[in-house]
């Protein structure tokens, strides 16, 4: 039999979830989640706190600048921002899958021009809002590249990708002037930062320079060894302390990543003519495999998985490797933000949200497994300027608007730093989301930390199949509280139809394409990341633990944040 202070618990939960959740049109199924606040797995990597886009321009502009500012204040100084495109040519004017600084160019008589004000102007958005850049040394500059023309693409959604592919994508005219060019951005970025602040700075090569001859590099695999070795040695000359590393592969990387690691601890570096090349940090993509099946979107987070898994397999099979930063440099259910597509319709709403929270889950679990040293996963998802409202590019707000994954990131932000034991018995096994998904029964998963005076508990409600399906009916069990408690604070935060949700807030106006000041606001406000009650709950605690229950829907989230003084 229940005790007094269960049932109050649980009564007070019941009554509080039936009058704001409706009734689902199937029956729910039961769930039971177990925490343990007394048995600690260790810390809770930050590894959320990684951003990113192909069009750095947008960080200057204002819903980009908006955007930043609420990314930075997750996490002040501790996230980052990588961008494609910081020494491409070009006026600054962004567009889809492009963007420019105009960092380098050339005279009359060939000598090198460098101009850095529209890099200062995208980091300085950066560190004026709390966010440091993960520095991506690339495109190649018109004047440096050895087939330069065509250079600026004309791309829109609905052409064919590889039409991005133009001069920027090339091998430099000469290595040394490459070299000379990181050696002056880094130096330049010192005098006007600082020593200290851009020693906290994470510095790489390009991007996804496997995928050649026709993708973003147009050179060979030796090329790129050749490209990355001389960029560093020009960083470290102007910064000894910079942390630096790559490669940033599409995928695990294969065969190309294993030569480039040999490379990097054996090889000899083109640059200086040594043995090896500073390695930092080891970096590579992963991504999911989205479709549509039957009129609805199935997302592929098996595909994401995979790729981690193998990643993270041959890192550790590298003694030399133990216990080095690995970043996740794009880490995303599909590969192009900018793209738009049916099986690309998950981007909105609650779904994305739900995929997110239920895969970096999953990402803790895979470093744990192989020992690895997981410093951080990119989102790839920003914000894309003066484009209609929700467009359906993967982004995390529009038009200034926070959408539902950012209130995911926002929930992690307010975990504690000590992972500590928590079950569901909803929860898929890690082998089978790694090799299967979520194709059946829905995967009800759970994160839990704790600090000094708090527990917050994540539960999730994911499946592959963007279909309707019964509520999870969840009761919680938290565990290892302080024995003398008595009760305890409970701020119950939720992700759904209804809360934290601006997509959903926008289609219940009618989907306006120009939102009055009155609607704007509403819209922001549903934006935010909002809880189940106005006020924390005072939750009773017998022994130690504190019980509970709520309805869960099918792509919702909750953060259950237990405090007491």
């Amino acid at each position: 039999m229940k005790s007094p202070h269960l049932l109050l618990c649980l009564l007070a939960f019941s009554a509080a979830l039936r009058a704001q959740i409706p009734a689902s049109r199937s029956t729910p199924f039961p769930v039971r989640v177990t925490v343990d606040a007394a048995k600690s797995q260790g810390e809770l990597r930050r590894i959320w706190r990684y951003f990113g886009a192909d069009e750095p321009n947008y960080a200057t502009m204002k819903d980009g600048q908006k955007l930043l500012g609420q990314l930075g204040e997750l996490a002040p100084k501790q996230v980052y921002f990588r961008a494609h495109n910081l020494l491409t040519s070009g006026d600054g004017t962004p567009a889809l899958k492009w963007g420019s600084t105009n960092a380098y160019t050339e005279d009359a008589e060939g000598r090198p021009v460098y101009d850095w004000r529209g890099i200062d102007r995208i980091f300085d958005s950066y560190l004026q809002r709390g966010v440091r850049p993960l520095v991506q040394i690339g495109f190649m500059p018109e004047a440096m590249s050895t087939k330069p023309q065509p250079y600026r693409h004309e791309w829109r959604p609905g052409m064919p990708y590889n039409l991005i592919y133009t001069g920027w994508t090339q091998p430099p005219k000469d290595y040394v002037k490459w070299e000379e060019l990181a050696y002056r951005w880094a130096l330049h970025a010192v005098e006007r930062y600082g020593a200290e602040e851009v020693s906290h700075w994470w510095w790489e090569v390009w991007n996804e320079a496997n995928n050649q001859p026709n993708g973003y590099w147009g050179g060979s695999a030796e090329d790129f060894r050749r490209l990355h070795d001389h960029a560093i040695a020009g960083v470290r000359r102007a910064f000894p302390a910079a942390r630096v590393g790559g490669p940033h592969t599409a995928g695990h990387g294969g065969q190309f990543m294993k030569d480039f690691l040999e490379h990097c601890l054996h090889g000899t570096n083109y640059a200086t003519g040594q043995k090896g090349t500073p390695l930092d940090f080891v970096a590579f993509h992963a991504k999911g495999s989205p479709t549509t099946v039957d009129g609805h979107v199935r997302m592929g987070i098996s595909a994401q998985l995979k790729t981690i898994d193998t990643a993270f397999t041959t890192l550790a099979s590298y003694p030399e490797l133990k216990g080095i930063p690995v970043i996740i440099g794009e880490s995303d259910p599909e590969g192009c933000a900018a793209c738009q597509g049916p099986q690309m319709a998950y981007r909105n709403g609650t779904m994305y949200s739900s995929y997110t929270a239920a895969v970096f889950a999953r990402k803790h679990d895979l470093a744990a497994r192989h020992g690895i040293n997981l410093e951080g996963a990119v989102t790839w998802a920003f914000t894309f300027e003066d484009q209609p409202y929700f467009a359906g590019f993967r982004q995390v707000a529009s038009n200034g608007l926070a959408m539902s994954v950012l209130n995911v990131f926002r929930m992690y932000a307010r975990m504690g730093r000590q992972r500590i034991e928590a079950t569901s018995t909803n929860q898929l096994p890690l082998d089978r989301m790694v090799q299967d998904g979520v194709r059946a029964e829905a995967d009800v998963g759970v994160l839990a930390s704790r600090d000094d005076r708090s527990v917050t508990v994540m539960v999730w409600h994911y499946h592959d199949d963007d279909l309707p399906g019964p509520d999870a009916a969840v009761e919680f069990a938290i565990s290892g509280l302080p024995r003398e408690l008595g009760s305890v604070r409970l701020e119950h935060l939720r992700i759904d139809q209804q809360h934290s949700n601006s997509y959903a807030a926008w289609l219940r106006l009618g989907s306006p394409v120009a939102p009055s000041v009155a609607q704007y606001a509403e819209l922001e406000k549903a934006g935010m990341l909002t809880a189940l009650s106005a006020e924390p709950a005072t939750v009773p605690v017998k022994e130690g633990t504190c019980s509970g229950v709520f309805a869960l829907p099918r792509q919702a989230v909750s953060l259950l944040r237990l405090t007491w003084n």
